[in-house]
């Protein structure tokens, strides 16, 4: 697979493109997002699914935009992906051909099936791990759903309800009874394998009303990947937002670009979870684009190897100076010997072992605040596989090492108590002063660390003693 990769959408609302950078065989990240409206299904659904000439003009425009970029960035492959409005309409070809003539882009058009199968390999990969799950991913003229069960997908569907879909069939006449009807016809022959309690969100319309659901909790991290919540928390604004009005839309902390969309998205989003039990909510930044790239780069198996993660790979790549292995196996070890005082419980070890990997990423951008530097990255780049908590934890963990610690700030409400991020802070601090040396021993004995193998190193020394302790007890240099 080639070092750059551009993957084209083609949806019947929006045309939407992302540019891949590997950085080494399975790590990468988006290097660009492009999203263009183009409504390919404008006019179309009243016309026996014809696409009509001038969201096809609208489209060839926006995929030539796409071409300036693809040159731009030095793209090595492209893929592109059309749904639900090429899928419909009996001229199809027409358009492909164009694109493919005047562009030199090959269109291909998937199924709804493979759409759905597509949301559901990137769940799988890049939310955090969901051993049962629902994907929904409602586009502009369907809504596809993907099973996941025990690392597998299970089953597929799409069904034929879509934002562009409902809003000229059923909004736009100020048909809303006629609306809620069509989708709860649509709904009554939904297999009931599909039922789940954990509901994983794809698509414009679903990260729309997250990322409101965030703002009205004023959430510290601004990115609505992994983002989750409790369905039954926030259905009434679910509900409020599918019934209102137009003209009210200023009220809810919605971007004016969703505005037009965004009450059918509501209403589709709000039906199809009560029929299918949703509990939590999780909210994927990733969809379809992602789902074709990992297809093609995770070939022939459809899941990354067990204990691998793209975005610590990722972040290693592009900006680790050197190897943390010392660190890691210090901090792990500091951990198990210091329980008795630390209390920590275990399952917070993996984040501080993720923080040993990362601590030192901001010394690529300078060697001043390098603690904070790392920190944000984590909190930006850090996407894929973890929790907003777990982030969260992270950043604070690598931020905090040589501080005492007494006030969590914005993110007090996603992190365990202060005095266990103090601790986990202070085991990374410790951790990466003795990393300089590959034998260090470490006992502790009547309330004493001993640490073996640094007494000559009078810098490391001098940099544990000034240590914030988060506990008393004594450490001596052997």
């Amino acid at each position: 697979m080639p070092k750059r990769v551009a993957v084209i959408d083609l949806g019947s609302n929006s045309a939407r493109m992302a540019i891949f950078e590997r950085t080494s065989r399975l790590g990468f990240y988006i290097l660009r997002e492009y999203k263009i409206k183009v409504r390919l299904g404008e006019g179309a659904y009243e016309n026996g699914g014809v696409l009509q000439d001038v969201a096809m003009d609208k489209v060839f425009y926006a995929f030539k935009e796409f071409s300036y970029f693809i040159k731009l960035y030095k793209v090595n492959k492209v893929l592109c992906a059309g749904t639900s409005a090429l899928r419909d309409a009996p001229n199809s070809n027409i358009f492909i051909n164009r694109i493919k003539k005047e562009l030199g882009l090959g269109l291909k058009v998937i199924d709804g099936n493979k759409e759905a199968y597509y949301g559901g390999i990137a769940a799988l990969n890049l939310l955090s791990p969901l051993d049962e799950a629902t994907t929904i991913d409602i586009g502009g003229g369907s809504t596809e759903l993907a099973k996941i069960k025990n690392g597998k997908i299970e089953n597929t569907i799409s069904l034929n309800i879509g934002t562009v879909r409902i809003k000229e069939l059923f909004f736009d006449k100020k048909n809303t009874a006629g609306a809620s009807k069509f989708i709860d016809e649509a709904l009554q022959n939904l297999p009931k394998e599909f039922a789940s309690n954990n509901i994983v969100a794809i698509g414009g319309s679903l990260r729309a009303i997250s990322n409101a659901i965030m703002q009205i909790q004023k959430h510290p991290l601004k990115l609505v990947h992994n983002f989750s919540y409790p369905y039954a928390e926030h259905s009434a604004f679910i509900e409020k937002l599918a019934n209102s009005n137009i003209f009210d839309m200023k009220d809810f902390p919605i971007k004016k670009d969703r505005y037009d969309t965004i009450r059918e998205g509501a209403i589709i989003f709000s039906k199809l979870s009560k029929k299918l039990g949703a509990k939590t909510i999780y909210t994927s930044g990733a969809g379809v684009r992602e789902g074709i790239f990992l297809t093609n780069i995770l070939r022939p198996g459809i899941k990354f190897p067990k204990n691998f993660n793209p975005s610590l790979r990722s972040l290693q790549d592009r900006f680790s100076k050197r190897g943390n292995e010392n660190t890691y196996r210090y901090a792990k070890r500091l951990f198990d010997i210091l329980k008795p005082i630390h209390k920590v419980d275990d399952r917070y070890l993996p984040d501080l072992l993720c923080a040993t990997k990362l601590y030192n990423i901001g010394r690529s951008i300078g060697f001043y605040s390098e603690h904070a530097h790392s920190s944000y990255l984590v909190q930006n780049g850090l996407n894929y596989g973890y929790t907003h908590e777990q982030k969260a934890l992270i950043a604070l963990i690598i931020e905090y090492q040589n501080k005492q610690v007494t006030d969590l700030g914005e993110f007090a409400n996603l992190l365990p108590d202060v005095s266990d991020v103090w601790w986990l802070s202070f085991l990374l601090g410790l951790a990466k002063s003795l990393s300089v040396s590959d034998e260090v021993g470490l006992e502790f004995i009547n309330h004493t660390l001993h640490i073996k193998g640094i007494k000559n190193f009078l810098m490391v020394k001098d940099n544990i003693k000034k240590l914030f302790k988060p506990a008393i007890f004594a450490i001596t240099f052997d």
